[in-house]
């Protein structure tokens, strides 16, 4: 099996934020993988990760980092396949991240979520995917029915809510 996206973590401290993209990807069979690399601790590697990735079949890569993060916008400057950056909370409650990732030159752009927003970027990811693979475009249109459908339920169970004046 190999992976068309790629979950790329400033480092593994990410994880539990990062765990939601992973779950996604899992339910809706996308092969993915997850790698540590940081922007400014490893960034031979990070440039080999970038420049190679095209070559092994990636298609979508979702970079995370926190206060700095500029792990999405190194990996965008470095190929043309779309990055999606997800700001992990650290410092300033992850606006620092926001718009270090946010703020892109003209030309490389990296689309981003809200903080802390991995399972945002992996529904985003996996639409992306969904352009060329009709099979995933299914899942993804199931996953959104499902969305609607968790609604109608909460909005069923408000009117089983009881209070004096509530008129519904």
């Amino acid at each position: 099996m190999q992976p068309v996206v790629s979950i790329i973590m400033g480092s593994t401290s990410d994880l539990p934020v990062m765990e939601k993209a992973a779950a996604f990807f899992d339910s809706l069979e996308i092969p993915f993988e997850m790698v540590a690399l940081s922007a400014h601790r490893t960034p031979r590697e990070v440039e080999k990760f970038a420049t190679e990735a095209e070559g092994r079949g990636i298609k979508v890569i979702i970079a995370a980092a926190g206060m700095a993060a500029h792990l999405g916008g190194v990996i965008a400057s470095l190929t043309s396949l779309p990055v999606i950056g997800v700001p992990i909370r650290s410092s300033f409650d992850g606006l620092d991240a926001l718009l270090a990732i946010v703020q892109m030159p003209p030309g490389i752009p990296v689309a981003t979520v809200g903080v802390n927003g991995s399972l945002n970027a992996a529904v985003l990811a996996s639409e992306i995917l969904a352009l060329t693979d009709a099979g995933i475009k299914a899942r993804v249109d199931v996953y959104r029915k499902t969305l609607s459908q968790k609604i109608v339920d909460a909005n069923a169970a408000l009117g089983e809510v009881k209070y004096k004046f509530k008129t519904n």
